[in-house]
């Protein structure tokens, strides 16, 4: 009898980074054989973009019966146990794997990213809850560390989306700007990075990436219209609401990207493209450091003429080697799996 998995995630929210990975596990289920149920708020979009069935994530008595009539819950990947965005989200992940512990079930906790969580119970209620999943993996160091704090053993991978197999495009000559919203974005980061570009791209086009669109597209239509205030004959494309695939083609074929989201930083190394990291959370920090990117702070108290021309001098080999030696171990999650 095939074995029904459960996929728990911040699915259906047209957020690039969390589709991919899912796109990543299914491939991956499926490779193997499984039955597959995708918890979603968009389920019927996430059918018909994976061919998988599909659940509303919120209706807690269909996802109950459904974790009862399964035989393996997969938590992730993303970062789900936080409460720093909402605590309601933390405890809504929680329950799921609660749920799925309750009668019974394997539980993967799929390459996460753990904290922070601040509230001292919800806490103390993930070190509990954890300890008794079958196999808990997480993307970084730190949320290692934080599970260890905890007494939880974890195992550290890298992110799922370095094992996306694609081709560069043909390079395009564009300059891609990838920016989302966040309490620390500000205008004085809007226009002097504005300012650069028009200075050092004037003769590129300049695409602006909406990974997604309810937090993101605002804050790129500002943007555009801050580019184009400060030369209006500078050519500027919005790309939002494309498939993942799309996406992929569209930033594998930059000449230069600056980033704010991880995902699309991961995107752009594994096509080599010379890149600039906005820090705006430690995740996008440690990434940088580790693959060498040049480093832009939220406060834009740096000299851009420099960082830019570090960026320039990148090379392109490097980055796409350093991409290439970050392989995912699925071995532990292949163990549960098929035990």
């Amino acid at each position: 009898m095939t074995k029904r998995v459960v996929i728990s995630g911040y699915y259906g929210f047209g957020n690039f980074g969390d589709e991919a990975i899912l796109s990543v596990l299914i491939d991956r289920l499926k490779k193997i054989g499984l039955e597959i149920v995708v918890l979603s708020s968009n389920p019927r979009k996430t059918s018909m973009d994976y061919f998988v069935n599909s659940i509303n994530s919120f209706d807690f008595y269909q996802v109950t019966g459904l974790l009862k009539q399964s035989d393996i819950l997969i938590s992730g990947g993303g970062s789900l146990l936080q409460d720093v965005t909402s605590l309601k989200s933390l405890l809504y992940y929680l329950w799921v794997i609660f749920t799925a512990l309750r009668y019974r079930k394997k539980v993967i906790i799929f390459a996460q990213g753990i904290g922070p969580i601040n509230n001292k119970i919800a806490k103390f209620f993930t070190g509990q809850i954890l300890k008794h999943c079958t196999y808990v993996s997480v993307r970084d160091a730190k949320s290692h560390a934080l599970l260890e704090k905890m007494g939880v053993k974890s195992n550290l991978l890298c992110d799922p989306i370095f094992s996306l197999d694609f081709k560069k495009s043909k390079n395009s000559g564009c300059i891609g700007i990838q920016l989302r919203n966040f309490p620390t974005m500000n205008d004085n980061l809007l226009y002097k990075l504005a300012r650069q570009i028009v200075k050092d791209f004037f003769d590129k086009n300049v695409k602006i990436f909406s990974f997604q669109d309810s937090i993101d597209l605002d804050v790129c239509k500002k943007f555009q219209k801050i580019l184009t205030s400060l030369n209006p004959s500078i050519k500027t494309e919005i790309i939002s609401g494309n498939s993942i695939q799309d996406v992929i083609n569209e930033i594998s074929g930059l000449e230069f990207m600056i980033a704010m989201r991880f995902h699309a930083l991961v995107t752009a190394l594994k096509s080599g493209i010379k890149s600039i990291a906005v820090n705006y959370d430690i995740k996008v920090e440690k990434l940088a450091n580790e693959a060498g990117l040049p480093l832009i702070s939220m406060d834009a108290s740096e000299d851009f003429d420099l960082i830019f021309e570090e960026m320039k001098h990148l090379n392109e080999h490097k980055l796409s080697e350093f991409a290439a030696t970050h392989k995912f171990d699925w071995s532990g999650i292949d163990e549960v799996l098929l035990g």
